[in-house]
């Protein structure tokens, strides 16, 4: 694609997406870019195109960027503010002209409309005439009473201070810097899903490179089966359908209540039967008798896939190691760098009669509840007035609450979080992937539509001041993650992983609890009460201690800080 082409392009975006009011100034270069992506391009633009399909991508980011400073100062149509800082560019405000009219001769290389406004023409004021004006007169009275953004109606002065007010403060940066990712973990997935069409569709695009046949991202390989119909087309559950054996072999699942196996007693290299609930999926009825028609897929990955590509796009070098951070004592959490990160910590236990007065206070609360949606569940649920009746509040005198909410949970939820004492500040949403990387359209849950996201409602303990304002806890960092998680599904209620980042960066360190946990959701840091945990493992010799004296019967396995530390 040529860069008039895509001038052109961009030009008939930005257009169709000021007409229709679909912008809100100022925002990232990036999030332009999404918009101008998402715009349907009218058939026939190109005569002779030079790529059969030119469009933006993503990845166009940089000519992208290109393209707005050059239209900044050239484009005759409209007006474009831009500003840069720590290599991001902004766009401040884009302003469309009257139909009919060209840029004004005097307005400013900057696109300043506020300044050309005040200068319409420079010449001799006694031999202006009204005759001479009228022309330019019309024309800004059309531009005044042209829709334009919030931002666009401001003064100059305005205008530069709510640019000042956008910048990051240096202490906004330098917590950026320390919670910065060290492992590039982030593996992309081919668009053709498969080798074959991956190398297809190169082979078809004269610019793409002919060392590898295949891209360097992840790819995938169906699974033929002697049952597998492939005119179906590929199965909405993919690897979470329950006639997949993988699915049904993850250690996640829960083994059917009352067996031997209910209480985390597997003999090794053993499994036992799985609780599978019974009429959902697209293999859900007889399991075994009635497998699963459609495709489903695995990883296919062989050694040295895409090595070549790789090498070329720099992304086959080693890491480089991350320069040291400031050492500044800031966003280090309520207790600062003193307190050792714990091994896993649980208790197995009925949630709703276990005494969590012994527990002692925590600085969060990660809670995904079994609520009664009304839906057939693989697992036992609790009634809104068992949720109500949880002694919560008895965890915190100050902190934040994670609660995760789905279907009439939603308002169920948040009044639990008033009930328990607690301010709904924010919410966080997961938007569920399937094993291909694409929103789901076929949920489990929804009985109006199918529901392909999940909500986190994030609440804090409700303490004010003497003038009745709601406080919130100093040592929270605010600001780092955004409220959007993209993640792929799993088992049944498991929850993505990116969650536990995001509470650990806005609260390093400090006491974390998760309640109605599972196995796999006990990780260091955390201590995580739930049914289905098996003996209890606690490292605090004082939390230890108090079970013992509260429940002497428990069997827990205990070990001291020194222990831990030493090995």
């Amino acid at each position: 694609m040529s860069d008039d082409e895509l001038r052109v392009l961009a030009i008939i975006a930005l257009t169709s997406l000021l007409s229709s009011e679909k912008l809100l100034f100022p925002m990232s270069a990036m999030k332009l870019l999404t918009h101008v992506v998402s715009t349907k391009v009218p058939s026939g633009l190109f005569v002779n195109p030079s790529s059969p399909n030119i469009r933006f991508r993503l990845t166009d980011q940089p000519r992208f960027e290109r393209l707005l400073e050059e239209l900044s100062q050239t484009w005759d149509e409209g007006w474009i503010s831009l500003s840069r800082e720590n290599n991001t560019l902004t766009v401040q405000d884009i302003v469309l002209y009257p139909s009919g009219h060209a840029r004004p001769i005097t307005e400013s290389i900057s696109g300043d409309v506020t300044a050309s406004r005040k200068r319409k023409r420079v010449i001799d004021e006694d031999a202006d005439s009204a005759a001479g004006d009228e022309e330019t007169e019309v024309f800004y009275e059309e531009l005044s009473s042209h829709a334009t953004s919030t931002l666009g109606s401001l003064t100059r002065e305005m205008r530069e201070a709510y640019a000042i007010l956008q910048r990051g403060s240096a202490r906004g940066r330098l917590l950026a810097e320390q919670f910065h990712s060290t492992e590039e973990k982030f593996e992309a997935i081919c668009s053709y899903i498969t080798k074959d069409d991956c190398a297809k569709a190169r082979s078809l695009n004269p610019g793409s490179s002919s060392i590898s046949t295949i891209c360097d991202r992840v790819h995938f390989r169906a699974l033929i089966r002697p049952h597998t119909d492939i005119t179906l087309g590929h199965c909405s559950y993919l690897n979470t359908c329950y006639s997949e054996p993988t699915y049904s072999q993850s250690p996640s699942i829960p083994p059917f209540p009352g067996t031997a196996h209910s209480h985390g007693q597997v003999p090794p290299n053993t499994r036992g039967p799985v609780s599978l609930p019974s009429g959902l999926g697209a293999g859900g009825r007889g399991k075994e008798k009635a497998p699963c028609r459609y495709l489903h897929y695995e990883v296919d990955w062989d050694e040295g896939d895409g090595e070549k590509s790789r090498a070329m796009n720099g992304k086959g070098k080693e890491a480089v190691k991350r320069k040291k951070v400031h050492k500044l004592g800031i966003g280090q959490g309520p207790m600062g760098n003193s307190m050792p990160v714990l091994p896993p910590q649980w208790i197995n236990c009925d949630l709703r009669r276990f005494d969590y007065s012994v527990l002692g206070k925590f600085h969060v609360i990660m809670a995904d509840p079994p609520w009664d949606i009304h839906m057939s569940l693989p697992y036992g649920t609790m009634t809104d007035d068992e949720m109500r009746a949880m002694p919560i509040p008895t965890l915190q005198d100050e902190g934040l609450l994670f609660l995760w909410v789905t279907g009439r949970a939603m308002e169920v939820g948040r009044e639990c979080m008033r009930v328990w004492g607690y301010t709904r500040v924010d919410e966080v949403i997961w938007v569920k992937t399937n094993q291909l990387q694409r929103v789901i359209r076929t949920g489990r849950t929804g009985h109006w539509l199918n529901h392909t996201k999940e909500h986190m409602l994030v609440g804090v303990k409700t303490v004010t001041d003497e003038f009745g304002a709601l406080k919130f806890p100093s040592w929270v960092n605010r600001g780092l993650d955004t409220d959007v998680i993209v993640s792929e599904v799993r088992e049944t209620s498991r929850k993505p992983d990116e969650v536990y980042g995001l509470i650990e960066r806005m609260c390093p360190g400090g006491r974390k609890i998760e309640v109605f946990g599972r196995k796999h959701n006990t990780r260091p840091g955390w201590l995580t009460l739930g049914n289905q945990l098996g003996p209890d493992q606690i490292y605090e010799e004082d939390l230890a201690a108090r079970i013992k004296a509260k429940y002497p019967e428990r069997n827990m396995n205990t070990m001291k800080s020194s222990d831990f530390e030493d090995s």
